[in-house]
């Protein structure tokens, strides 16, 4: 089987977390993770440019074969629920963009896939993160997210052609 590569990507509108996980031979490997740090920008078209830009440097950068975000959740502010969608949009015009194509998955997917509960505690997901990417247990929420994201997606794809779905 031959590797690939996947960016997760948990956009916000003033973090967007980011996170490279590789599969070889079924062997998850951590390539790289941070975050994109777009509060200081001021203005929301200011910081959803630089999401977009960030996200595709991101992609030019580290070469991922697809891409994977969660869902929109529904909010009880509608406000947040517009702005998160607005950097989910960013997010997933950077990279469209660079022809990468994006996955997603409803958050309680993702906390199963890792945790074995769709309810899961944030914490619970990045100490699952650690403990299948073997990497350090103190990285910023976003990105622990987005490699969550990543993880979810690797295994939802192994999980599919396993059982023969396309």
């Amino acid at each position: 089987m031959a590797s690939l590569t996947v960016l997760g990507l948990d956009p916000g509108s003033r973090f967007t977390g980011w996170g490279v996980v590789r599969e070889e031979s079924g062997v998850l490997t951590l390539v790289d993770a941070g975050v994109l740090r777009v509060q200081s920008l001021g203005d929301m078209d200011l910081r959803l440019g630089a999401i977009y830009k960030g996200v595709a440097e991101l992609v030019a950068r580290l070469s991922p074969q697809e891409a994977a975000m969660e869902d929109v959740f529904v909010s009880r502010n509608p406000s947040s629920a517009l702005k998160l969608g607005q950097a989910r949009g960013a997010a997933m015009a950077g990279c469209s963009v660079a022809g990468l194509r994006v996955h997603a998955y409803e958050p309680s997917v993702v906390k199963k896939s890792l945790v074995g509960v769709g309810r899961a505690e944030k914490s619970q997901v990045a100490f699952m993160v650690a403990q299948v990417l073997s990497c350090r247990k103190d990285m910023p929420a976003d990105a622990t997210d987005a490699l969550a994201v990543a993880v979810c997606h690797l295994n939802q794809r192994r999980f599919r052609r396993l059982s023969g779905e396309p």
